[in-house]
């Protein structure tokens, strides 16, 4: 009864049967959750592959909340953590019990092409490029780097991003812009005295040809990077190190993205990558408990994940979410924000 239909897999509303994993979300994780639908599938050829969903982890978790029933994903890969007001859509929707997984950390790398200049910048400075209004003081005018800072490259801010759905962007306007924006001692204080005012400021990026919204797709932008060498590209870690023949990632406050840097959290743009799994669909959806314990295997420090730049997470996290796959509690949503 727990999926619409009362079928055995999975029935949707319409009486049809579903017996493959549907996972939908994040750009950045797709490629891990492609590698695992893989080995799933290479462990035992009679599972079903797995259909995936690249639709960001915005989109990926409207989709995700839309309730529950074998005509809506089992899985949302997360770039960030899910937010209250999307939780609360799932609540409403029927989607009551859902059990959050961290599968490791990646980094947000700033990058550029080989062939260009090299660029050095500060939290500030790179905020300051990118910020629509920086800290607060009218409509962004810089065109070029030396407008920032006369050291920088004499080349034009020309900077590929990704969409506003996308995890990625939400995690480079909470992680790297927020702290170029609070090196503005007023700015910083509204984080607390006017919340609303402060995320204007701090998260709000340009709309004019400083910046390029280059959709969901991490290996367009590398491939723009090849034909616009004096631009900037921000992507996920893991993309720089599939392309480190091409491309070079950009030190933020003297720190350059890397495994060690991110594992750390020395560098400025690493942050958390999660999955959040419907607990109604576990043991009724075939092999949905084994995908996810595949998961956790290949973000190992020594597995396949970690191979194509996963940063594995901490031994006694990575019991800790060994655990939570077996348990599946539920996530409290008062913990989000």
């Amino acid at each position: 009864m727990l999926l619409a239909g009362c079928q055995d897999p999975a029935s949707t509303n319409q009486g049809s049967s579903r017996s493959e994993i549907r996972i939908v979300g994040s750009s950045t994780v797709f490629p891990f959750a492609k590698k695992v639908s893989e080995e799933f599938v290479n462990f035992d050829p009679e599972r079903r592959s797995p259909i995936l969903e690249s639709t960001g982890t915005g989109g990926g978790i409207e989709l995700f909340c839309s309730g529950v029933g074998a005509n809506t994903p089992d899985i949302v890969n997360a770039s960030r953590r899910m937010k209250k007001n999307e939780f609360d859509r799932c609540i409403t929707n029927g989607v009551e019990e859902i059990v959050e997984v961290i599968i490791g950390f990646d980094g947000i790398a700033l990058a550029q092409s080989k062939n260009g200049p090299k660029i050095n910048l500060s939290v500030a400075e790179f905020y300051t490029a990118l910020a629509a209004e920086p800290f607060g003081k009218g409509p962004n005018t810089t065109r070029r780097w030396p407008d920032i800072n006369p050291a920088l490259p004499d080349t034009r801010i020309n900077i590929f991003g990704p969409p506003s759905t996308s995890g990625t962007r939400d995690a480079l306007e909470e992680i790297i812009m927020e702290k170029g924006c609070k090196t503005d001692p007023a700015v910083g204080a509204l984080a607390d005295s006017d919340k609303d005012k402060f995320e204007e400021i701090c998260h709000t990026v340009r709309t004019d040809q400083g910046y390029t919204d280059a959709g969901e797709n991490d290996n367009l932008i590398v491939q723009k990077l090849s034909t616009n060498p004096d631009a900037v590209g921000i992507f996920s870690y893991s993309y720089l190190a599939d392309n480190a023949e091409t491309v070079r990632g950009i030190p933020i406050n003297g720190v350059e993205p890397s495994y060690a840097t991110i594992e750390s959290g020395q560098y400025p743009g690493a942050r958390t990558l999660f999955i959040y799994i419907k607990k109604k669909h576990v043991d009724v959806i075939p092999g949905l408990r084994e995908f996810l314990a595949e998961y956790l295997r290949g973000g190992e420090p020594d597995g396949y994940l970690t191979r194509i730049g996963l940063i594995s997470s901490p031994a006694k996290m990575r019991s800790e979410m060994l655990e939570r796959i077996k348990s599946l509690p539920t996530l409290d949503g008062a913990v989000l924000e």
